[in-house]
């Protein structure tokens, strides 16, 4: 069923997990390849043990049996596409185990889930399983390059300057999946002499009151650790009862992109990231205003 998929693009492998044990049941011969590692690995192991420990409540909350669309109904002759809008990718980091004496290299994947029945050779029985299919993520800046006029993402954030969400058009131009940006301050990814530019930018959004508009660049930490120049637009969605805005909408375009292409590296330094005193006072002045 999934080699049509997987012979097509080398970078997909298909995987499927049983929804009672967690096991794997299946799992095609390009993983171990993909993943760097031997097949023997997968047999009889559970799929999250090779998910980065922060993305395995992300696969959980997206593998929920409920909210799977069933495979038949979305690959079958009459299936319509309304009912694969629930469909929904998500994006999880996936280790073969540790390469040689080496720390355990992480790859970025990008997961569409399926609900399906299998039949498990062992239990000699079917059981409903989660199919996944896994497509490797590149960066954006390598072979094949994302074109200039393509390296466009959109992010929302609230008007405390916090990510409420990430556009998974942002993942291969910086590196971060959208977990690891949600939920965290906007002003700490960005330049530190460009900060200050945040306060003036949220006084034009209040001005323009919903009304998109452009302005200057910006530079964005990347997941490497280095800065990519962004083009900015922005638009805020005002609460037609209360009259204030409810959250921030940026549509970015990578001008520059940075000097290391692989975003996905990690950063050289290892240091703890305090929150600079700057950010705490720039974000109360945002949220003051708005």
């Amino acid at each position: 069923i999934t080699s049509e998929y997987t012979l097509k693009n080398t970078d997909i492998f298909a995987v499927a997990v049983s929804l009672i044990t967690g096991k794997i049941v299946y799992i095609s011969d390009q993983a171990a390849t993909i993943l760097n590692c031997k097949r023997e690995v997968f047999n009889n192991a559970n799929f999250v043990e090779f998910l980065t420990p922060k993305d395995v409540s992300v696969f959980y909350s997206f593998t929920t049996p409920y909210r799977l669309p069933s495979w038949s109904m979305c690959t079958g002759a009459e299936s319509s596409p309304t009912e694969c809008m629930q469909e929904k990718s998500f994006f999880c980091r996936i280790s073969g185990g540790k390469e040689r004496e080496g720390d355990l290299q992480y790859y970025p994947f990008r997961m569409t889930p399926y609900l399906m029945k299998v039949q498990d050779a062992e239990l000699a029985e079917e059981q409903f399983c989660c199919l996944l299919l896994a497509e490797r993520v590149h960066s954006g800046y390598e072979a094949p390059r994302i074109p200039p006029d393509k390296r466009i993402f959109t992010t929302t954030h609230t008007p405390n300057c916090v990510f409420q969400d990430v556009d998974e058009r942002a993942v291969p131009l910086l590196g971060y999946l959208p977990q690891d940006l949600i939920g965290t301050p906007l002003l700490l990814k960005l330049h530190p002499s460009d900060r200050p530019l945040m306060l003036a930018l949220h006084r034009k959004i209040l001005q323009y009151a919903g009304q998109p508009f452009d302005h200057s660049s910006i530079r964005f930490c990347a997941r490497n650790g280095e800065y990519v120049t962004i083009d900015t637009s922005w638009s805020s969605f005002v609460n037609p009862w209360s009259r204030k805005v409810s959250f921030v909408i940026g549509r970015h375009k990578v001008r520059m992109g940075p000097v290391n292409e692989d975003v996905f590296a990690v950063p050289a330094f290892h240091g703890g990231k305090i929150m600079d005193s700057d950010i705490q006072e720039i974000s109360e002045q945002i949220h003051r205003l708005l």
